[in-house]
């Protein structure tokens, strides 16, 4: 049903004739962001607030629909969730709470590093929320809750039982966890908070000009027999990779228990794992991670001063989101995928990008409200 409802939405909106007045932007609007068409009552106010100039306040009064959670926002954010960056996934805590966190306008810049978390209300009759199951949030697809008003805030630490060190925003949620800690070496929890929040491929961000002190055991330095592998290959990417990737160095997921488990001050054995590949590699032996992107080409993701986030280094999973989460590099992404998918395509020529640069700046000057980032872009590409 949401899937068709999308595709709906979609038609109607590519169907917009050139030359459309308010009322036709409006619909537009509501396609765009609800994926739905809209009552006529709605309609008709959405048509007076654009014909009035109010073009945002347009796009407000469409995300009213509760399809713009349930829909729009939940197809949105499912990817980031599994590494087949599927939608086609039962609502999770991942989901679920970046949902809450749009629906609240809680600054998105904390989405990697806030002790937070977004449950079904107690008057739902839910399963109560665990840590060894999805039951809560699958209970709350399958019943087709309102996310709207169905959703409650909390916080972990309250829900569950991970102590404060251990908690970074849905970095540390069960559906995270069991995504991209499982098994590997956590490279796969960094590669892909990268991708979903930087909109970086690690390959993107090769470096061999970066120290290779922080290089682990683990990685060879003559893969095949041949070092000049290595050298021109890998080390690029360890370099800045394996440095940053210490700070998941407690965490791993527990397939007997089907939870997320934290070691603290106890590095997880995976860290440890094919040390013969090179003894004289860096030993994991705490969660302390430094940002060598910070050096070199990678300076161009604008990392923060010492005013905002963790200025370079630190320890745990929390200062590593908040280092990602206030770089220029983060705001552009989500203004860039909020772009994607609400005007149907990657900005294209100048004047696209130019609105991104400026959707980019209001987000940062708004404190990071990623629903006004979705206002920003309905109304943009509204039609004329």
């Amino acid at each position: 049903m949401q899937v068709r409802a999308c595709l709906l939405g979609l038609l109607l909106a590519l169907a917009l004739p050139s030359g459309a007045g308010p009322r036709e932007q409006a619909k537009r609007i509501h396609d765009r962001l609800a994926g739905v068409p809209p009552t006529a009552a709605t309609l008709d106010a959405m048509a007076a607030d654009i014909a009035d100039g109010r073009v945002i306040q347009a796009a407000y009064t469409a995300m009213e629909s509760p399809a713009f959670y349930n829909v729009t926002l939940k197809n949105f954010v499912a990817p980031w969730t599994n590494k087949e960056r599927t939608a086609f996934v039962p609502l999770n805590d991942y989901t679920a709470t970046v949902i809450g966190m749009v629906r609240d306008d809680i600054p998105f810049n904390t989405v990697l590093s806030a002790d937070i978390l977004y449950v079904g209300g107690p008057g739902l009759g839910l399963p109560v929320y665990a840590m060894n199951s999805n039951a809560h949030y699958e209970a709350m697809d399958e019943r087709g809750t309102d996310l709207k008003s169905g959703l409650v805030k909390t916080t972990q630490s309250a829900a569950s039982d991970l102590p404060p060190q251990g908690i970074a925003g849905v970095l540390s949620t069960r559906a995270a966890a069991e995504a991209f800690f499982k098994a590997g070496t956590n490279r796969a929890m960094l590669s892909y908070t990268v991708e979903n929040y930087l909109c970086k491929d690690l390959g993107e961000l090769k470096d061999p000009s970066l120290p290779v002190d922080r290089i682990p055991q683990d990685v060879s330095r003559s893969p095949g027999g041949d070092s000049r592998i290595y050298l021109n290959a890998c080390s690029g990417c360890h370099t800045g990779v394996d440095p940053l990737n210490q700070a998941f160095a407690y965490y791993n997921w527990d397939e007997a228990a089907a939870r997320i488990a934290y070691t603290a001050g106890q590095v997880q054995p995976k860290y440890l794992i094919n040390a013969d590949n090179f003894r004289a590699g860096y030993v994991t032996r705490d969660d302390q991670w430094e940002n060598y992107w910070r050096r070199g080409q990678n300076r161009i993701l604008g990392w923060a001063g010492s005013g905002a986030g963790s200025a370079g280094s630190g320890h745990g999973a929390a200062s590593l989101g908040a280092e990602f989460a206030n770089s220029e590099a983060f705001a552009q992404c989500q203004v860039k995928k909020v772009f994607r998918n609400v005007c149907l395509r990657d900005p294209v020529d100048g004047a696209d990008r130019s609105q991104v640069d400026d959707m980019a700046g209001s987000f940062r000057s708004n404190g990071y409200q990623l629903k006004r980032v979705f206002a920003e872009a309905a109304a943009y590409c509204k039609g004329d």
